[in-house]
């Protein structure tokens, strides 16, 4: 399957987090939520520690864990152990439905990185895999198995199907481009999320973004 034409990315998130990511103007990197109190957290604990310190090879003296994380595609593989409820190192139990998709385009925050001298980067397959090649060239883009990464069946390819793009620091509010969610109700608490925020992406139920 060749890359396509306009890539998007997708970053998971639990609706109650969206108000305080509004408010920052910025979605963080688990190495600054460590931090914070009080916070929904749907990810793997054992897999968020482990990635504060494995290195991203193209920038040298960085971690994985410093970067934001997001998926080339919606309905991934995380999102699945979420709507499992049954993962030891996931504490996280409500399942996938107060979860919301941020979407970007690829190629809009690979701009915005270069204005901001913000470094980025991207995987073939899941970043916390020691086996991940990483890369900050869009050359490179063919390397990932994109048939993988949109297949809705995919415990043949699961790994291929985790491949990540990461952005250094932080990652702009104003660069989301459409919030996906599970559910009407859903979507009313994130549009309450917006607050009196300028910025105020759509937001739309995606069934098909879900399990």
């Amino acid at each position: 399957m060749p890359v396509p034409a306009h890539p998007k990315i997708y970053h998971i998130v639990h609706v109650d987090n969206l108000p305080s990511i509004v408010t920052d103007g910025s979605l963080w990197p688990d190495v600054v939520m460590a931090q914070r109190q009080g916070m929904a957290v749907i990810g793997n604990n054992e897999i968020k520690a482990d990635r504060l310190s494995l290195p991203v090879s193209c920038h040298l003296g960085t971690r994985v864990g410093e970067y934001v994380p997001f998926y080339f595609c919606p309905r991934s593989v995380m999102l699945y152990v979420i709507h499992k409820k049954n993962h030891p190192n996931v504490a996280y139990r409500e399942g996938q439905g107060p979860v919301v998709h941020l979407m970007a385009d690829l190629h809009e925050a690979i701009e915005w990185a270069a204005h901001a001298r913000r470094k980025w980067a991207f995987t073939d397959i899941n970043a916390a895999n020691r086996a991940a090649d990483f890369y900050d060239d869009v050359g490179h883009l063919g390397e990932l198995d994109w048939s993988a990464i949109g297949a809705r069946q995919w415990p043949s390819c699961r790994d291929h199907k985790m491949a990540e793009f990461l952005m250094h620091q932080g990652f702009p509010w104003e660069l989301v481009r459409g919030i996906g969610v599970h559910s009407e109700n859903v979507g009313r608490r994130a549009m309450a999320a917006f607050g009196e925020a300028l910025h105020r992406p759509p937001i739309k139920v995606k069934p098909e973004w879900y399990y």
